[in-house]
């Protein structure tokens, strides 16, 4: 059939969005719905930016609705000059219909596209909008995006402000159930970059609450980002506007020996970095070597990889129309913006280390360990480097590759011990599936500087079996594999390994996780054999249930103490068979926060730890049973 005008499909106003969600929101799972909490949430939050809003308030409902509602000005009633409707049936229902496209509404905005409002309503079986402004208070609802009442006046009132109700759709949305969890980190990030914004949140359905407010904006921020850590000094707080831009950053160095360093524009996470990081960092590389060098304690040049060692530092940029490039729109783009964080940074982090000289030779002292460390990390680095994946793969209890040559189709399992290694050898299949079997608990390089931990053989032969190299120079396209799998044992030493395991590839190869790379197998810990019925599970609950369910008889009860109990077959059949096994994919929605519980659970402060176990406590459970 010839392609003609008639198999052009138009889409009429919020179609597109249902017809292609993953476009606006990125997915349908628990990633899109709380993209739909946040798009709503950034609404309000550019309220608090053009100075009109004070509070947000966030509820979970018990019917599995979530309502937003702020403080601010409310979104205009009358009727739209252009649409001749009510423009907030206009905002609610035409993509890119806002007021951040010109004019003086929002100097300053992180809801930049003008999508946002309007593609929650797109993907929501229902949704009430209700709206006090000018001493009125209005409410029209939709469904499915559609409005099923007329603009509503409801009577008078003396408040300010927006509510929005929603119900996710089901029919568009794999996950509808909200994580509170999920939300409070995000909403605790937000009022971190906007000092004195009152956050709260409500969850209905588990009576827990969360009130999110700190006064001292990004110094609050970096002191909660280092609550497992040893830190060295004070907090240095920069703030400043230079060339229309506002600039704020915090810094503190820790006895550790990571960099993590996080960024925002107009609050919106910049993970890819972009201007401002960079004007950041040669301010700090430049500022802390002129010290250096005016006091003769450390040597010449100190690189930036030198003075970064062991910093945690929150960079917050706000400006009018900011320009986002990189794969995933989170790169600062604004040349001008560079010049006025280095300049900011230059002039108070200089004058800061000459009124505090205890915390700047500090600062030089810890740069010039670097520097000395540094030596020894390039030749471990080199080593690295200098074997390649076949070196290692002919070695005796190493890497056993697979036949296949396309990375998109195989996969290296990480297993712990050497029996379970030679049961995963037998038991693989070999064209696309190879085996690293790893020897004990491997270095926690959370308490291990760069040069040490590249001493290490097992952190080197994973390195480079995944042949992407690391850190900086870390290269994703380079990855052998497209699916790295830790199997360990479904025990509290396993899980110990498979921790360490994942502290490494966050440290060392964190793109493989952000690329998707990165699963944990799930074998069972029971075999319940019934005449020829055989039962795999996964916990000590789901093996009574099945025992329940057998009329409290059964043939056998196997409990694995580890994989190398399992032969190859039963090894295959539960855990390394593609077409039945169950994997965990690790995501990282929050690498701040990821970098926080990183820090807790492997760095020095026992305390922290401590605190940690304590708070979350309540959340221990067996694992459901894995199907």
């Amino acid at each position: 059939m010839p392609y003609d005008e008639s198999q052009i499909q138009v889409l009429e106003g919020l179609e597109p969005v249902r017809k292609r969600p993953g476009m606006y929101i990125g997915d349908v799972g628990s990633r899109g719905l709380h993209h739909l909490v946040y798009e709503v949430v950034d609404n309000a939050v550019d309220e608090a930016l053009a100075g009109r809003c004070s509070r947000i308030d966030v509820t979970l409902h018990e019917d599995g609705s979530a309502s937003i509602t702020d403080n601010g000005a409310g979104i205009p009633v009358g009727v739209h000059p252009v649409a001749g409707r009510p423009t907030l049936e206009v905002v609610m229902t035409v993509l890119h219909a806002g007021g951040k496209f010109g004019g003086d509404g929002y100097r300053v905005s992180g809801g930049l596209h003008g999508v946002g409002v309007s593609v929650v309503n797109a993907l929501s079986s229902w949704l009430e909008a209700t709206v006090s402004r000018d001493g009125g208070l209005y409410r029209q609802r939709y469904e499915q995006g559609i409005p099923v009442t007329e603009l509503e006046a409801l009577g008078m009132t003396s408040q300010s402000g927006t509510r929005v109700r929603f119900m996710p759709d089901p029919a568009i949305l794999s996950v509808t159930e909200f994580s509170a969890e999920t939300l409070s980190v995000r909403f605790r990030e937000i009022a971190f970059l906007n000092s004195g914004l009152e956050i709260r949140l409500d969850d209905e359905r588990s009576n827990r609450s969360w009130k999110f407010r700190y006064e001292e904006g990004l110094a609050s921020f970096v002191n909660f980002s280092n609550r497992g850590k040893d830190v060295l000094h004070p907090i240095i707080h920069l703030i400043d506007t230079r060339d229309g831009v506002q600039v704020e950053t915090a810094i503190q160095y820790t006895s550790g020996y990571t960099e993590n360093i996080s960024s925002f524009a107009n609050t919106i996470h910049t993970r890819e970095g972009g201007t401002h990081e960079i004007g950041f960092k040669a301010a700090l590389t430049r500022v802390i070597n002129e010290y250096a060098k005016k006091s003769a304690k450390a040597p010449d040049n100190l690189s930036g990889e030198d003075v970064r060692e062991g910093l945690s530092a929150v960079i917050s940029v706000k400006l009018h129309d900011p320009l986002f490039e990189g794969q995933t729109k989170t790169k600062l783009g604004n040349a001008h913006v560079r010049g006025a964080v280095e300049t900011l940074v230059s002039e108070k982090l200089g004058t800061y280390l000459e009124e505090n000289p205890g915390p700047a030779r500090t600062l030089v002292e810890k740069a010039s360990a670097a520097a000395r460390a540094r030596e020894a990390a390039r030749k471990a680095r080199e080593l690295v480097r200098r074997k390649n994946a076949l070196e290692i793969s002919a070695l005796p209890g190493k890497l056993t590759d697979c036949t296949e040559r396309d990375p998109a189709r195989t996969e290296l399992f990480l297993v712990e011990g050497d029996s379970a290694g030679g049961s995963a050898k037998q038991a693989r299949d070999r064209t696309i599936q190879a085996i690293l079997p790893l020897r004990g608990k491997i270095l926690n390089v959370e308490r291990a500087h760069m040069g040490e931990t590249l001493k290490n053989e097992t952190i080197r032969s994973i390195i480079t079996a995944a042949g992407t190299g690391f850190g900086d120079a870390f290269e994703l396209d380079k990855a052998r594999y497209h699916k790295i799998i830790i199997m360990t044992d479904a025990d509290i030493d396993g899980a110990h390994i498979c921790t360490l395991l994942l502290t490494v590839i966050f440290r060392y190869l964190r793109g493989l996780i952000d690329g998707g790379y990165v699963y944990i197998a799930q074998p069972p810990l029971y075999m319940i054999r019934k005449g020829k019925s055989v039962s795999w599970v996964y916990s000590d609950a789901d093996r009574d249930a099945v025992v329940r369910k057998l009329g409290g008889k059964a043939d056998e009860i196997q409990r694995f103490k580890g994989l190398g109990e399992m032969d190859a077959e039963q090894l295959w059949e539960t855990t390394m068979d593609p077409a039945r096994r169950v994997l965990l994919r690790v995501t990282m929605e929050d690498a701040a926060h990821a970098n926080e519980i990183f820090s807790i659970l492997m760095g020095e402060v026992v305390e922290s730890r401590k605190n940690f176990i304590e708070e979350h406590s309540h959340l221990v459970r067996n694992l459901d049973t894995v199907g």
